[in-house]
């Protein structure tokens, strides 16, 4: 499966990813991506998890804010 590997990639190398894939991720997981209307911070957030992460769109994006979206995807796993 494509999000498999997507997430695998994400997994195994943390760096130079773009807010796109972060997008694609967040749509496979049924996770909102609200882009910012002001300021440049994309929220994600959903409703089975408690908490909002927000996440800066301009690249890069750094290593910790993959492996925080990695651990809602954890999270999310662990629910369901």
């Amino acid at each position: 499966m494509a999000s498999d590997k997507l997430i695998g990639s994400m997994r195994a190398n943390p760096r130079d990813w773009r807010i796109s894939d972060i997008e694609r991720v967040c749509r496979i997981y049924g996770i909102s991506c609200i882009a910012p209307s002001r300021g440049s911070h994309y929220k994600l957030q959903h409703p089975r998890i408690n908490g909002i992460l927000t996440v800066p769109a301009h690249r890069p994006i750094k290593p910790i804010y993959i492996r925080l979206l990695l651990e809602m995807i954890d999270d999310l796993d662990r629910i369901q």
